[in-house]
């Protein structure tokens, strides 16, 4: 699989390298490179057509440079059902990057985005917004009109696929026998259905929120399955969303929302331009990631529920702490926290979790069990 980098990326690196040999304080600079991987789409409207997928890397320069990062430390992030990884995960705001976070604490941190997201291929049915529901297509087409394409775009095997790809990318890159997955939200079935099938491939595992349902099916019903392609989400429903999850004072901030939103936009130039500017995400078919697997899955798994989440709301979280079949497996409770707990004032708490959990496999020293945080 062939692969290429931003080239101003690689010309950057070129320039930093010799400051770096003359001052040591730019060896702890958190830099930022994009990963392209060519692949072969597996999405039903585009199977068999190249596709490229996006990886984004941080890292600190000193660390890139000599290469001594163990294989251990390498970390891939794996975004939900709406949100591209970028914003998820590094959230253009000072202290709110996971990512960064976790490159300043010696980590080699990638996040991909799976195809229909960011700056990943989004197949073609997404730029006809006659494929979205007739009821969501006020404002972007003169009149209601019929779908192109009738069916949900993605399936929970073209993102494995595309997960796939990337840590099959980030191994050999870093030359790292496994790689440890943090998920958000439906990236729980993404991460957690692969590291079911590829357990000699991940590490350990961190889920925020993950969308987990014990009667989910077990294998994949005829394909592509009806429905609808895609979907978009305005500025206004996404401050709507957040809203409704808010239990407790000054739960998130103004800024914070602004620079998710302003990512958004910027992760999604044709989406920027539909009416006041949406973000697009594929309706995805999902299957597999059922009691069966995840109590077959044997990786050390950190588990995170914001109890005023209504988008996964915490029992189900529960549930798959109690189904899953890791010895090693840790449930926190997180107070004051939504859906979208890295975004919010407890959300240190959340990172310096995942950081005890990826180094030293507890949480304040617990390898197993519920903790609260953040009452």
């Amino acid at each position: 699989m062939r692969t290429r980098t931003t080239y101003w990326i690689a010309a950057a690196m070129a320039l930093i390298a010799p400051a770096l040999s003359l001052a040591a304080d730019d060896s702890s600079r958190v830099l930022t490179v994009d990963h392209y991987i060519n692949a072969t789409s597996s999405v039903p409207a585009t199977a068999g057509q190249p596709a490229q997928i996006y990886v984004r890397e941080r890292v600190m320069a000193g660390s890139a440079l000599r290469g001594n990062i163990s294989g251990d430390k390498v970390v891939l992030f794996v975004h939900g059902a709406g949100t591209p990884a970028e914003v998820a995960f590094d959230t253009p705001r000072q202290g709110y990057s996971w990512m960064e976070f976790l490159a300043q604490a010696g980590f080699d941190v990638f996040s991909v985005d799976v195809s229909g997201y960011g700056r990943s291929t989004r197949p073609s049915p997404m730029n006809d917004p006659c494929n979205l529901a007739q009821d969501r297509q006020q404002g972007f087409v003169a009149a209601p009109c019929r779908a192109v394409y009738p069916h949900q775009l993605t399936t929970i095997q073209s993102d494995w696929d595309d997960i796939g790809a990337a840590v099959d990318y980030v191994r050999a890159l870093r030359k790292a026998d496994k790689v440890s997955l943090l998920a958000w939200s439906l990236g729980g079935p993404r991460a957690g259905g692969y590291t079911a099938q590829h357990p000699d491939k991940v590490s350990k595992l961190v889920l925020l929120s993950p969308a987990y349902n014990r009667n989910a099916a077990a294998s994949a019903p005829k394909l592509p399955a009806d429905g609808v392609a895609f979907n978009t989400q305005s500025r206004q429903e996404f401050v709507a969303n957040w809203d409704r999850q808010v239990g407790c004072a000054n739960q998130y901030d103004q800024a914070t929302s602004n620079a998710v939103w302003r990512a958004m936009l910027e992760s999604d130039p044709v989406g920027a331009t539909w009416g006041p500017g949406v973000r697009r995400a594929p309706n995805t078919t999902v299957w597999g990631w059922t009691a069966a697997a995840v109590g077959s899955t044997k990786t050390p798994t950190l588990l995170v529920a914001g109890v005023h989440d209504k988008q996964v709301p915490p029992e189900r979280v529960r549930d798959l702490y109690a189904d899953l079949g890791a010895a090693d497996k840790v449930f926190i409770d997180l107070g004051c926290s939504s859906h979208n707990a890295m975004w919010e004032k407890n959300h240190l708490l959340l990172f310096r979790a995942s950081l005890e959990w990826l180094t030293d496999g507890t949480v304040n020293g617990q390898r197993s069990g519920q903790i609260q945080m953040g009452y």
